[in-house]
């Protein structure tokens, strides 16, 4: 009778605060429990990434004067001015050259490098080549655009003279100062500063392949490319996707390395859209029309991100 009435007492208890009798809580007061927690993390995003799209958007429809906080409703005329504005579709060109060139060396470039380095026979050599091609990527993007702007000096820089010292006198320019070379000079920095950090995410999803299939590879014949292009390029296809998202958002949010090297000169023609939207909204006061150029950067981010996702979980589900 003791032990009823203990048991009893604690069906009781167990009850009264949502817990069973060996003490943790029941499944639907712990569902609610973490759904208070995932309600949390939804209202953060809400308001730190979802609203100020919105509040962009809504903005991207004004005229607003940052310094009186004057505003006025233009309705479209941003997105009108945006169309007919030829320093947009520049930027919009360099950006897209930018997401090309950084795809063919930071993506596939990268993996083939990825590839070769784990493909030595030496862990230590693995490890020394992972370090040497990884330090660019651990310097600033701000320290790489200063460093590559005094390689690309005329009279001072390294680039000319190492030309120079060869004989190829005829291929010394001004980089910078040059409409024709600007946008390329930056592009190329830019491919030096982030193509180790590419090659050492490549190497990490090589090394998650069983070797087992490499293995069984060998013994029926396949060579280093048949390898290469049977075993290591599907088995990587997730992270090639994941890399190639990154890699075009990363094209059309390019900023820094445009704002320190040339700031969008000379003449406009090494403009991005992140320069341009600095230089309207900021410097020209133009606040809404800023917003406009956000607005086209945020919709080509999210769709090309989009349709990578469906044709990767496409390709995934064929596979």
């Amino acid at each position: 009778m003791a032990v009823t009435g203990v048991n009893s007492g604690a069906v009781s208890y167990g009850a009264a605060t949502g817990q069973g009798a060996s003490g943790a809580p029941k499944p639907r007061l712990r569902n609610l429990l973490s759904f208070r927690w995932v309600a949390v993390a939804v209202i953060l995003i809400g308001w730190f990434v979802y609203y100020p799209i919105v509040d962009n958007f809504v903005v991207s429809t004004t005229d607003q004067d940052i310094f009186t906080g004057e505003v006025t409703n233009v309705g479209l005329a941003n997105y009108d001015r945006l169309l007919n504005d030829p320093i947009v579709w520049t930027s919009l060109w360099n950006n897209s050259l930018y997401a090309v060139i950084s795809i063919v060396f930071q993506v596939f470039g990268a993996f083939l490098l990825a590839a070769i380095i784990e493909g030595l026979g030496s862990e230590r050599l693995q490890r020394f080549w992972r370090a040497i091609y990884f330090v660019p990527s651990a310097i600033s993007i701000t320290v790489s655009g200063l460093l590559f702007y005094f390689i690309y000096q005329p009279e001072i820089g390294l680039l000319d003279a190492a030309l120079r010292s060869v004989g190829l006198d005829a291929l010394v320019k001004p980089w910078l100062g040059d409409p024709k070379t600007a946008i390329y000079a930056i592009i190329a920095m830019s491919q030096w500063q982030g193509f180790g950090y590419s090659t050492l995410l490549f190497a990490i999803a090589i090394q998650k392949i069983p070797r087992e299939l490499y293995d069984a590879a060998i013994i029926d014949g396949a060579g280093p490319l048949r390898r290469l292009w049977s075993i290591t390029f599907p088995l990587t296809r997730e992270m090639t996707g994941l890399m190639i998202i990154i890699t075009i958002t990363g094209a059309f949010q390019v900023f820094n390395e445009v704002m320190v090297m040339t700031a969008g000169g000379p003449n406009n023609s090494s403009q991005v859209l992140g320069t341009w939207l600095y230089q309207q909204g900021f410097i020209e006061n133009n606040f809404g029309y800023g917003a406009a150029i956000a607005a086209v950067i945020f919709v080509v981010t999210m769709v090309t991100g989009i349709a990578q996702l469906l044709y990767t979980r496409r390709r995934r589900v064929q596979f």
